[in-house]
């Protein structure tokens, strides 16, 4: 199982109302599991048993007390709000966005991939450092759906 094949599982999974996925395969068991509300807060260690190596990845869900939903970063790479260091940010805590807007750029071996909103909302939360790295499924904004 390569990368890309794992990446297609988690996307599969963020948009199934399923709340965990298990997979296995000659020397890979893989898990990956939407956090729940009292999860979200707390790292989850991965059992390993002899002989198998162990992967597992927690996606954040919709957070139903609060109705916030996050837009998370498909790639490892650097976060950058605007599209140049002179430019006004893309979007503002408070801001109402539309499906398809763009909220930021992540680089990644050199090639800027704009992010753009799967969700109409408001920003409620930017939860990345502008110009700061970002690991693969962070969550950069937490959006409330309107």
């Amino acid at each position: 199982m390569n990368l890309d094949e794992i990446r297609e599982l988690v996307m599969l999974l963020e948009k199934s109302t399923l709340t965990e996925l298990a997979v296995e395969c000659d020397d890979l068991k893989l898990t990956l599991r939407k956090a729940s509300p009292q999860e979200y807060s707390s790292k989850m260690e991965p059992i390993v048993t002899p002989g198998q190596r162990v992967i597992q990845a927690d996606i954040p869900a919709v957070i139903p007390e609060t109705g916030l939903v996050s837009i998370n970063s498909p790639m490892v790479g650097t976060f950058y709000q605007a599209p140049s260091p002179d430019s006004e940010p893309y979007v503002k805590v408070g801001d109402v966005i539309s499906k398809g807007q763009t909220l930021c750029i992540v680089e990644a071996m050199k090639l800027m991939n704009d992010i753009k909103s799967e969700y109409d909302g408001t920003v409620m939360e930017i939860a990345a450092e502008n110009g700061q790295a970002v690991e693969y499924n962070q969550a950069l904004f937490w959006i409330k759906e309107s």
